[in-house]
């Protein structure tokens, strides 16, 4: 079996043989550009290795594969305009390096993009890859949509958040699961199985984030310490915080502060007193116990889910 390493430089050199049209430039430009900005491509790598475990042909879904990552792209392109991102992975997003007319345009061409990939499966699964790619990507639009909704309401539950971050960010590494799983021949119970492993850890995932957001050391997560605290963010130790709280501690929680730095110790604080670190750290495990209960219970060797084991422990094992 292939190591996800390996998995992953078989998917940049396919994406580097990528041949879009030349013309109009300003159209497929940005799709070539955003398509090279690299990363770590764990949503095509996952589609190789659900394929794997059921068949010792990965190769066989490297179509699906390449959807998933145009498909993420694509979002990725639409996201930055919304949020009016400058920079994604370091360098101009394609909105600033084009303008937001054309990177509409081209996130749009990279729809219709990936599903060119996905005509070219074999006609036995293409209905169910059809069928699951349009509930996945539907779900992400339905989580982006959530999560605008979010920053002008001010009575967000919690359970509304782990739905969100489900949609988002958890249907994606599932679905890519699942994707894998349908092209390697899998049944349709294994193939759920797979699913619910990807969503689960990817919950798990975006609920460590939101820890290591407030908790972890900048230089080895990557990220500014308190992001979410300075922006007013309803992540899972906000809205838990704000469900503790006093009153009177109400305005340090939801206020805004010129001095960004008084206000992440003050509400780090507020988290500190609440224990809601730890709360959120019960909740992610929750969810990371769920993804391990479903790989467990799909009936392959355990010797062929040992890479999704050791992979969902890479994807976990961040620096705090």
């Amino acid at each position: 079996m292939h190591s996800p390493t390996e998995l992953q430089q078989i998917i940049e050199n396919e994406i580097f043989k990528l041949a879009y049209p030349s013309k109009p430039a300003d159209l497929y430009d940005p799709i070539k550009y955003i398509m090279s900005l690299g990363g770590k491509r764990i949503r095509p790598v996952v589609v190789l290795m659900a394929t794997e475990l059921f068949t010792d042909e990965p190769l066989k879904a490297i179509d699906v594969a390449l959807a998933i990552e145009t498909f993420h792209n694509f979002t990725l392109v639409h996201d930055d305009i919304m949020d009016n991102a400058p920079l994604r992975r370091g360098k101009q997003t394609v909105h600033e390096k084009w303008s937001v007319n054309n990177a509409i345009l081209s996130g749009d061409v990279m729809m219709v993009e990936s599903n060119k990939h996905l005509s070219k499966v074999d006609i036995s699964v293409l209905k169910p890859v059809l069928d699951t790619f349009n509930q996945t990507a539907q779900g992400v639009c339905e989580g982006q949509q959530l999560d605008m909704e979010f920053e002008t309401r001010d009575n967000v539950s919690i359970p509304e958040y782990i739905e969100m971050i489900r949609l988002k960010t958890a249907v994606l590494l599932g679905g890519a699961m699942k994707l894998g799983a349908i092209v390697g021949g899998a049944d349709e119970k294994n193939a759920d199985l797979l699913y619910q492993f990807g969503e689960n850890l990817g919950v798990a995932f975006q609920l460590q984030d939101d820890i290591l957001d407030v908790y972890g050391d900048p230089e080895k997560f990557g990220k500014q310490v308190g992001g979410d605290i300075i922006s007013n963010k309803k992540t899972f130790l906000h809205l838990t915080a704000k469900a503790l709280v006093q009153p009177e501690e109400l305005p340090t929680l939801l206020g805004d502060h010129e001095n960004t730095e008084i206000k992440v110790k003050a509400v780090t604080q507020l988290y500190d007193s609440y224990q809601v670190k730890e709360q959120a750290n019960v909740e992610m495990e929750k969810y990371l116990n769920k993804a391990y209960q479903a790989l467990y219970q799909i009936a392959v060797s355990e010797d062929r889910k040992n890479l999704l084991r050791q992979l969902a422990k890479q994807i976990m094992d961040r620096e705090s």
